[in-house]
């Protein structure tokens, strides 16, 4: 399948209900255009397939059958917009399953910070402190010795500044390097421990975006620290975002371990259920996250290697292993 095509199919995914991939080429959900059964809600009569080089929708229910251009077209304007965009650039302008309009350019060139101008928490000896004593890079990361002042002058976010503080801040970049928004860390306790601010609200809330290679297995951790820590992986920051739509075909889900944890557990259960791999931590372990496990001296990646699960055995595992 065109390569274009199943990253657009990845990112109109999250707007299908019962949505699932049932082998190379082929995808199942129901039909957002009838609305499939109104009486057995999981019934799934909605097909995108393949053809030769084609992409193309059908319902088994209303009997609609378009090319997978007009379904995007009928079913979400915008991204169609964006998907027409991408295939003009790679020189499918025409055809009789595909024909577009030539796009319109706006030349206006946003303008796109790379870095944040602030110093590095290396070069602040309380900060690198901090992250040193939890074996983290003080180099990745930078310090706001009044954040909210600071994050003003960024964005607008805070109307009161008078019980400012200072803060580790972590950027956050997209994948094209672009940083996009950024969490402030508090350095001592807090009852707001992170503070997320994002520059651009269109783009996805994760951490390492910058720095993951496609190719390899990704790791989905939940905080930045622990990324850091992980080879090849990228941190939710309370994302709530179908990590499908990103077209990844391996990541792996590594949820911190707190088996008493519902809303933990319930998370698992969801991923299990979808078919994704997770990593279900072996009862010995006591430490919270992978930030404690390191301080501990476990061999984190052995670790997530060796407790990689899918399907029926992750689901074994995972009853085992949760307390609630």
């Amino acid at each position: 399948m065109d390569i274009i095509d199943s990253k657009y199919i990845g990112l109109v995914s999250s707007r299908l209900q019962k949505f699932k991939r049932v082998k190379a080429n082929l995808y199942n959900f129901r039909c957002p255009i009838c609305g499939d059964s109104q009486k057995h809600k999981n019934k799934a009569r909605g097909y995108f397939y393949q053809i030769k080089t084609n992409t193309n929708f059908k319902c088994h229910n209303c009997g609609a059958s378009l090319s997978f251009n007009n379904f995007l077209k009928q079913i979400d304007s915008t991204l169609h917009k964006q998907y027409t965009l991408e295939k003009f650039k790679e020189g499918h302008a025409g055809g009789r399953n595909f024909v577009v309009e030539e796009p319109k350019f706006d030349f206006t060139k946003p303008v796109f910070k790379s870095k944040l101008d602030l110093p590095k928490a290396s070069e602040v000896p309380m900060a690198k402190e901090y992250l040193s004593k939890r074996k983290l890079d003080p180099n990745k990361f930078y310090f706001a010795q009044k954040f909210q002042e600071w994050t003003n002058k960024q964005k607008q976010t805070f109307d009161n500044i008078v019980k400012d503080e200072s803060r580790i801040v972590i950027p956050l970049y997209d994948t094209n390097s672009e940083l996009i928004g950024f969490q402030g860390r508090s350095l001592v306790p807090n009852k707001i421990k992170y503070i997320t601010v994002m520059l651009n609200e269109n783009k996805p809330k994760i951490y390492g975006l910058d720095q993951v290679d496609e190719e390899k297995p990704i790791y989905i951790v939940e905080g930045p620290f622990d990324s850091t820590l992980v080879e090849n992986s990228v941190a939710m920051c309370g994302s709530d975002i179908d990590i499908r739509t990103f077209g990844w075909s391996d990541y792996i889900w590594v949820f911190d371990n707190e088996p008493r944890n519902r809303e933990i557990n319930n998370r698992i259960s969801k991923v299990i259920d979808r078919g994704d791999k997770v990593v279900i931590w072996p009862n010995h372990i006591n430490d919270k996250d992978v930030n404690d496990m390191t301080l501990s001296g476990h061999n984190v990646m052995s670790m997530l290697q060796s407790n990689t699960y899918s399907g029926l055995k992750a689901k074994i595992k995972f009853n085992n292993w949760k307390k609630i």
